[in-house]
């Protein structure tokens, strides 16, 4: 019987050993995130940037008074029997082979959002989840802890807005530029050989690491792919969506010179049985409802409901419907997104965002990146994760990682 096989719940009363891969600037919110729980021990804290490992091992000491043990390689860490959970919080290109050998390790993983560079890369970890019996949960935390949509699925599934067979989506990006940036050599400290991994080799350039990474398609698929899975949520979670049937794009990187890849305007349409979803990703957002910012707008065939992460509003014929009165309160209040993983951990229940769940919201935005990279409106063959009839569309589903890396299928 295998390690994943021999561990067992922590008990009610026990601490909580975690890891930390990846303490950049989102893992380090996270892991005092994770410090704010009382029954969480930071073990050990693991980055390819030295930069990064003192900064996380400082934070340690002084939220825990010790100091965790330091790790450069993710897989020397996996080896601590001790840990019982790891928070992966590394560029999307190294979400898949981390959150697969913690995994195979024994050990329950949280990974941020998206959960995939690719689908593919979603199913392995999907897989490896199931097989090893892992506790799991992907970083979509508007999920959890903010209330606002559990109102609103409380609403749609009342039926108050009518039928609904469209919801459009919208994200305000700014016009912010990158700017131009020349090759170089890595800042000391930085092991830029492993940070690409299983990329594509390319010289150093400081705005294809660190934060910026996501606008580079190497690494990430931009602001679509960085928010998608925070927005779409609501849909999925009220309408019980699946994957879509059909996506197509369009758009660009426009009104700015940068070196940036990825567009910061881009319209999407994914078709599911009697449901459009559109995505419009603008600097400014959607015209209309400036006032909510990035948004959500269901249209019912009774009302239209538009919702941000913090309100939401109800019309009726274009006029709001101030004295709209909402359905009782029927969803539980959460306990916050971290503690519930950690609950999990110890009751070995699911979560609301494990890995099927962040897959099934992740792909869906994928595809509209794959959409918009092809040029074309693409069918979608959800039971065997494949585009109908388009080989260079395929290619983006699973990508051919560089050597000597490889993606374990389990």
């Amino acid at each position: 019987m295998g390690l994943a096989a021999l561990r067992s719940a922590v008990a009610a009363g026990d601490k909580i050993q975690v890891g930390f891969i990846g303490v950049g600037r989102q893992g380090t919110s996270r892991l005092n995130e994770f410090m704010r729980q009382p029954d969480v021990v930071a073990a050990a804290v693991c980055d390819l940037d030295e930069a990064h490992v003192a900064g996380a091992v400082a934070a340690v000491e002084k939220a825990q008074g010790h100091r965790p043990e330091a790790f450069h390689d993710f897989r020397k860490l996996l080896e601590r029997k001790d840990l019982d959970a790891v928070m992966i919080a590394t560029p999307d290109h190294w979400h898949a082979m981390p959150v697969i050998a913690a995994c195979q390790s024994g050990k329950d993983v949280f990974v941020e959002k998206p959960l995939s560079y690719s689908i593919g890369e979603g199913r392995a970890m999907v897989n490896a989840a199931r097989k090893y019996q892992r506790i799991t949960q992907m970083g979509n935390h508007i999920h959890n802890d903010r209330p606002t949509y559990r109102r609103v699925v409380e609403v749609i599934r009342s039926g108050a807005l009518g039928e609904i067979h469209r919801v459009d989506c919208s994200l305000a990006t700014g016009n912010g530029s990158l700017g131009h940036q020349p090759n170089g050599s890595p800042p000391a400290g930085f092991d830029y050989e492993f940070w690409l991994g299983p990329a594509p080799r390319r010289p150093y350039n400081p705005l294809r690491s660190h934060f910026t990474y996501r606008y580079f398609w190497d690494y990430s698929g931009g602001a679509l792919i960085d928010f998608w899975c925070h927005y779409t949520d609501v849909v999925h979670w009220a309408l019980d969506l699946k994957a879509p049937t059909s996506v197509s794009a369009t758009g660009g990187r426009w009104g700015i010179d940068d070196d940036g890849e990825t567009p910061n305007t881009l319209e999407v349409v994914s078709e599911y049985p009697k449901l459009i979803l559109t995505w419009t990703l603008t600097p400014n957002g959607r015209p209309g409802f400036d006032a909510m910012g990035s948004s959500v707008i269901f249209e019912g065939s009774a009302a239209t409901l538009v919702t941000n992460y913090n309100r939401y509003e109800v019309y009726v014929k274009g006029k709001k419907e101030d004295a709209f009165q909402p359905p009782a309160p029927t969803i539980p209040d959460s306990p916050g997104h971290v503690r519930e993983f950690l609950n999990a951990i110890k009751s070995r229940q699911t979560t609301s965002c494990n890995v099927e769940y962040g897959h099934l919201l992740t792909k869906g935005g994928l595809l509209a990146n794959i959409a918009f990279r092809t040029g074309e409106r693409l069918n979608w063959d959800d039971a065997h994760e494949k585009v109908l009839g388009h080989t260079q569309a395929n290619r983006y589903v699973t990508r051919q990682y560089r050597k000597p890396w490889k993606l374990q299928h389990v």
